[in-house]
Order: structure tokens, then sequence, then C-alpha cells
């Protein structure tokens, strides 16, 4: 059905000069048509989550931005030489949100007029409207509105993910980063509920009491003098041996290695010039820092693996039905274990205005945005 469907809505796109310049712009497309196994959601709420801002901004800084009816940013000359192959290509920007179907195609009448999450590699959720496949839909359970089911494929689905890998590999302990944002918050119940020992690295103390007053265990502050040892402590209590890492620059990843390393090393009861022979592994599945990643290749022991990780990995790994029950799982939880926690609610034109652009590009605790284009 796609009568009254509107032919055109706003939507935002990011194209990469090639000066290095980036625009930023609300611009006009038509609505596509839905074929078969298709539907065209009206968007009402997504989530700005990193995976968008780096489709987004691409590193670029918005606080030496020109701003007016579309916003120009300039790439670092480093990030620039790493994105040429998107120069002049108008990239729609957002991967998931919620919504009403306003039209559906042959194969997916039943969702016509539903209220479902979806996700979009490529269409973008960041506009008006979207056509997406029936497979790439979550049919939102009744009594859940399209702000609290717009996270649905995103934070929910990679946190249970990132407890799924652990299983996985046989462990039964884990380590999160910038493990006070949303999707950290997902990952101590998650973890609560599943039997897993879990050390959480907050930057600040008020993250630390924001963890522990969710009944978090091991919470150790980056910022504190004694993090170092807190790590260490926190690693041999646990034996956790696998990390997932959000900020995947600098020398996070080393820090983790080097503290489940010297844990373990400990752990041999003698003294080993190769260090540990156990597999150690980090997962960055994150870029809150850009710079390159810094790891000093003798000081791991002797069995590590550092690698990008996304959540689409470990859900083709755990097949269709146990995919399909983490789904479950992720909607039945969507106001308890998997509740997502939105600190400011803007209409679309407002995603180019200088203060907030500001504002969601800090990806500050407590302070994560939703868009809501029927504002």
């Amino acid at each position: 059905m796609t009568a009254n469907l509107p032919s055109h809505g706003q939507q935002l796109h990011s194209t990469l000069a090639a000066d290095g310049s980036l625009r930023l712009e609300l611009v006009e497309v038509p609505v596509v048509q839905p074929g078969p196994g298709q539907v065209v959601v009206r968007v009402e709420a997504a989530p700005i989550n990193p995976s968008d801002l780096m489709t987004m901004l691409a590193s670029a800084d918005p606080a030496s931005g020109r701003f007016g009816d579309a916003v120009q940013l300039q790439l670092a000359p480093e990030e620039f030489d790493r994105r040429r192959g998107r120069i002049g290509q108008p990239l729609s920007v957002g991967l998931g949100g919620a919504g009403t179907v306003l039209a559906a195609g042959d194969g997916a009448e039943e969702l016509q007029g539903r209220s479902v999450a979806f996700l979009s590699l490529n269409r973008g959720s960041f506009g008006q409207y979207v056509t997406v496949g029936r497979d790439e839909c979550a049919l939102l359970p009744d009594g859940v509105s399209a702000a609290e089911g717009a996270d649905v494929f995103c934070n929910p689905m990679t946190a249970l993910a990132m407890a799924e890998h652990v299983k996985l590999e046989g462990q039964q302990a884990l380590i999160h980063t910038a493990a006070a944002s949303n999707l950290g918050q997902m990952l101590v119940r998650i973890c609560q509920e599943d039997g897993i020992a879990l050390v959480n690295v907050v930057r600040r103390q008020e993250q630390v009491d924001l963890l522990k007053g969710m009944g978090a265990e091991h919470v150790c502050n980056s910022s504190a003098p004694s993090f170092a040892e807190d790590l260490r402590r926190a690693v041999a209590a646990t034996g956790a041996r696998i990390a997932f890492d959000a900020i995947g620059g600098g020398s996070s990843v080393a820090t983790l290695l080097r503290a489940i390393e010297d844990v373990a090393a400990a752990q041999l009861g003698y003294y080993s010039p190769y260090g540990s022979f156990g597999p150690k592994e980090v997962c960055i599945y994150g870029h809150l820092d850009t710079a390159p990643t810094v790891l000093h290749n003798g000081e791991y022991g002797m069995d590590w693996t550092v690698r990008m990780w996304a959540m689409p990995q470990t859900v083709a790994r755990v097949g269709p039905q146990r995919a399909a029950e983490m789904r479950r799982r992720v909607l039945d939880g969507l106001k308890s274990t998997f509740a997502s926690r939105f600190g400011h609610e803007v209409p679309l034109a407002q995603l180019l205005d200088r203060e907030v652009m500001t504002a969601y590009a800090r990806q500050s605790t407590g302070e994560k945005y939703l868009i809501n284009p029927t504002l």
C-alpha cells in the first residue's frame, strides 16, 4: 500500500570534497517506493551513536566549522587521506531508528501502520522517511514508544553480542572501556543477569559512582593515580582475558593487554622471559580516540590478539536461531535491561546548529542525543 505517501522528505547528507572540506546539509530527496519485501518508515526517533558520527563528521571538529544553511568542516590531512574513497559521494547519515510504517510492498503487508525499529546500512536514518527491507525491521512491542525502541539494533545488540563473544571463547569475564555509556550500562545489567564477571573502566569519579550505584563490583577510574594497580587487581579477581575497547587510539589497548599480561605472568609461579602463554584478546569496537593505536610487541606474552570487532561478526557466529533469541531478549527488555536514556531530544533541523552539534560530538556520558524528525 502506497496511498498518501509523500513524494519527498528531508535527509542529512555528508559530502567530502577533494580539498578536504566536509559539507553537511539537509536536502530534499525522493521517498523510495517500497518494492517486494520492503517498507517505508516515517522516522520518529533516531539515536546519535558514535558509529553515526564516523560517517557524519569523519573526525572533523565542529568547533572550527562554518555554520549556515549548511555546515562546512575541514578534515585534518591524515584523516582526509584515510577517506579519499568517499570524495564527492553524498553519504546518508544514520544507521538505526524507529517509526511508523506508512507503506508496505508485497510480502511485508503485516507491518502496514505498525511501529517498528529498523537498521539501514545505506539509506540513512537521519531523515524524515526511510525505505528498508522487512528483514531490517523489528516490530516494537505494544506500549513501547519510538524513542524507547530507537536503539534496538545498535547498543543493545552490541552489548549482548559482547557477552555472547565471551561465551563463545569459553571465558567468564571481560573488561570494558568507556563503561559509563548507554551501552556500558546495558552491559552491566547483562553481565549481572548472565553471571559474567565485568571489569568497567571509566574516566571520572561520578562515572564510578554511577556504575557502583547499579551494583557493578569492579569499576576502575583511569584518571586515578592508582589506576594501573586497580585494573590489575580487578583482572586478577575476575580472571578477565578479553577486553572490549571503545577508545581504540593511543595507549588504551596497550594498557589493557599489559594489565592482563601482568596478572597472567604473576600467576605462572615462576619467571618466564617469554611472558605468559595463555590467550589474551582486545577487541576494538570504537574510535573515541582517532590517533594511531600504539603497541609494544614484547610486553604482552606469547599469545595475544588485537582485532577490530563489530556486532554482526558475533551474530553470524551464533547462527540464526540464537540471533533471533538475542533480538527477542532485547525487545522484551527495552524498558529494563536494554533501556536507552537520552539527555536531549532535538528536531532534524537542529542537527546543523553549532551549539547542538558541538555538544553531541563530545559524546559525553548522560548527554546522548535523540533526533525526532516529526518535531
